[in-house]
């Protein structure tokens, strides 16, 4: 399943920096705005423990894990609705993936650039937000022109598309994102071709500078930064990006020691992955054996036979059954066979909704 996670902020908070580590790779990460012109793509690995467990238990020959896709786009500035520093080819880098991770630098250091010259997160946050919710009026402004046209003529789904419309040009003029209104599964359907910005789900990155002067729990502004990404309904992991790239080729205890001599607390990487993936409403079902033990990554409420098609086609056209247990269960037993003779093994039809953790094997 290709979804993917576009990494946004302002020039020069880390991004590039954050998605070498993300990607073990090596885009340019200079101290420069706009370094990054085209959006750089990786595919990440999620780490999940129930899958090594699971090729243990199995003794797999392959272990083979989910992924989430990250993009790294270039920074936005203010005036970026408007073309600023290129943002209308940057805007559009946005609308093409499905969630956004929006990068916020909160440690100062006189020897690497701010865009603004001085730290100060929050307003940092609000610029970016600001430009993404002008983008969308723009959108929504040019929408409503053939919506009206529509409507004059007594097309019933264009009176429905107006009214949601008009409240979501209402917020906007608020300095409001589309997604605090709360709209309805079948509301977001009707505008969902007009690809708007703020309605895409939103995580934060906080960077900070392990062993440097950061913006931190407890301060004023630390906390005003947090009211105000709660406030958007967000999540927020924390991060040293220039320390996990640093450590990136390292593994184990050898990763662990030269994290302590930097100076880092612990590592936000796994936890970024993670809620990045939570972000996508993404689950994990997963399928092991001999040959391999693989995390399967499907949409949230997916039936049985949709979980399948991420194997192949033929298991969603051809479904007859699927055989589920929970991987806890799983290893609980011991085997396969040890869970059949206690009956853990269930047997569910097409309108099965496969949950997060689910070991499945496909009848078809």
């Amino acid at each position: 399943m290709s979804l993917s996670i576009g990494i946004v902020g302002l020039p020069n908070v880390g991004k590039s920096t954050l998605f070498n580590a993300l990607t073990k790779s090596s885009v340019d990460a200079a101290n420069y705005p706009f370094c990054t012109i085209d959006p750089s793509v990786g595919v990440v690995p999620v780490p999940d423990n129930r899958l090594d467990k699971l090729g243990a238990l199995s003794r797999s020959a392959k272990i083979l894990p989910a992924t989430v896709e990250f993009v790294d786009i270039a920074g936005l500035v203010a005036g970026a609705s408007q073309g600023e520093g290129l943002g209308n080819q940057f805007l559009q880098h946005i609308r093409e993936v499905d969630a956004i991770a929006q990068m916020v630098r909160i440690f100062k250091n006189d020897n690497i650039t701010h865009v603004h010259g001085t730290i100060d997160p929050l307003h940092d946050v609000e610029v970016i937000t600001l430009e993404l919710i002008l983008a969308d009026l723009q959108t929504v402004i040019k929408r409503q022109a053939g919506v009206e046209k529509l409507v004059r003529a007594a097309d019933k789904h264009a009176k429905v598309e107006k009214e949601i419309l008009d409240r979501v040009q209402s917020a906007l003029e608020s300095e409001k994102t589309v997604r605090s209104l709360g709209l309805s599964a079948d509301e977001r359907k009707r505008i969902k071709s007009l690809n708007l910005l703020t309605q895409k789900p939103m995580m934060f990155i906080l960077n900070i500078q392990s062993g440097g002067s950061n913006v931190r729990e407890g301060d004023e502004e630390y906390a005003k930064l947090i009211q105000y990404i709660e406030s958007q309904g967000a999540t927020y992991v924390v991060v040293d990006a220039h320390v996990e790239n640093e450590i990136k080729e390292l593994e184990g205890d050898e990763k662990q020691a030269f994290k302590s001599e930097l100076g880092a607390e612990e590592s936000g990487m796994d936890n970024l992955i993670s809620e990045g993936y939570k972000l996508l409403d993404l689950i994990t079902y997963f399928t092991t054996g001999e040959k391999e033990s693989r995390a399967w990554t499907v949409k949230r409420d997916s039936t049985g036979p949709e979980a399948g098609a991420a194997i192949h086609t033929d298991f969603k056209e051809k479904y007859i059954r699927a055989d589920v247990i929970r991987w806890d269960k799983l290893l609980e037993a011991g085997s396969y066979a040890a869970a059949r003779e206690k009956g853990w093994v269930r047997t569910e039809g097409k309108e099965y909704v496969v949950q997060d953790g689910d070991v499945i094997e496909f009848r078809i």
